[in-house]
């Protein structure tokens, strides 16, 4: 088909050329994409919670909505996700000394480490302690934000992409949807595949030769960095990288669209159009769908972190999710009986 083969030629080895910053008004302030990601999960968030709140969807009165949003995104988000970070990743990578060793590091978001189930994880407590504080139903609580929250999972992922982190494994090489990420060249690629690609923008770009002949010792990540920051205005320095780059899968789409868009969809479809369904339903398939969505993700996606009993982290991590998903609802399995 002709649409088919113009979709395949636009995408065909797309070699990543985005830049995670919006505006940079100095050195040290910049405006990223990832920061608006959050902004803008949060902001839909609450205009979708409101909306439910007006049609009596969801236990919160429509005067608290704002307050329950704000509250979630700093202490279940925010911290949950953090503190995720550094208790399922960092330390494990790190050892619980270097981390102590230099403990600003532990709130240092802006260089990046925010993990999905540490901030689901931070929600479910911080939702568990607000229900108790203003004595409301926690499953039923849990249902409004277990709707918005892939939402949160959605942009974060746009944003992943945009970045060019967390990206997957590779695709053969004629695989239409593959695309070449420069940071995986610098990551998982050999020092020769580097020097080759560096050297072959030189060719192509004077401020990347005399990058190249004002370094001194081996390639440094930031030189590396800035040849990239480069190949964004000059599509000639982007096409010598991609000559040295392996296609891979664009995990964070993948990611963003089932773990986000889909149960999303899904999930609202089910509140609006059964309004009666007893408390926790929702809360639970959440998170089944979003368990069963990243392992199957997983699959494709380059592990960040080692392997636990031969699964990915995130795989590993999710089937916990699994079992939480299922014991909410048995609770409402249960509920419901009794009530009927």
């Amino acid at each position: 088909m002709v649409w088919t083969g113009a979709v395949e030629a636009l995408l065909a080895n797309y070699v990543h050329d985005l830049s995670p910053v919006i505006v940079d008004f100095t050195d040290t302030i910049k405006l990223r994409w990832y920061g608006l990601s959050y902004v803008a999960g949060f902001m839909v968030a609450y205009w979708i919670l409101l909306r439910l709140s007006r049609r009596e969807f969801w236990v919160v009165a429509e005067e608290k909505v704002s307050d329950v949003v704000t509250y979630t995104a700093v202490f279940g988000v925010f911290i949950g996700g953090r503190l995720g970070y550094v208790l399922f990743y960092m330390i494990p990578k790190e050892g619980l000394s270097a981390v102590l060793s230099d403990p600003i590091q532990i709130i240092r978001v802006w260089d990046g480490g925010m993990s999905s189930h540490g901030g689901i994880l931070g929600i479910m407590f911080f939702t568990l302690f607000y229900a108790w504080k203003h004595k409301l139903s926690w499953p039923a609580l849990g249902d409004g934000i277990a709707i918005v929250a892939p939402l949160g999972v959605f942009f974060g992922r746009m944003a992943n992409f945009i970045n060019g982190e967390l990206y997957g494994t590779k695709t053969s090489s004629d695989a239409w949807y593959g695309v070449k990420f420069p940071a995986a060249l610098w990551e998982k690629g050999s020092i020769d595949d580097i020097e080759y690609a560096l050297n072959e923008a030189a060719m192509v770009n004077t401020e990347v030769e005399q990058l190249m002949i004002q370094a001194e010792g081996p390639i440094t990540h930031g030189l590396y960095h800035r040849v990239i920051e480069i190949s964004w205005e000059d599509p000639e320095v982007l096409k010598a990288l991609g000559n040295h780059i392996a296609p891979r899968h664009a995990s964070q789409l993948y990611e963003g669209f089932l773990e986000g868009a889909l149960i999303f969809s899904v999930l609202y479809f089910i509140r609006v159009r059964f309004p009666k369904l007893v408390h926790g339903t929702i809360t639970g398939l959440f998170f089944i769908f979003y368990a069963l969505s990243r392992i199957l993700v997983e699959n494709v996606r380059e592990p960040d972190a080692e392997r636990v009993l031969g699964v990915t982290k995130g795989q590993f991590y999710s089937s916990f999710m699994i079992l939480i998903g299922f014991a909410f609802l048995i609770y409402a399995r249960s509920k419901d009986s009794k009530e009927s």
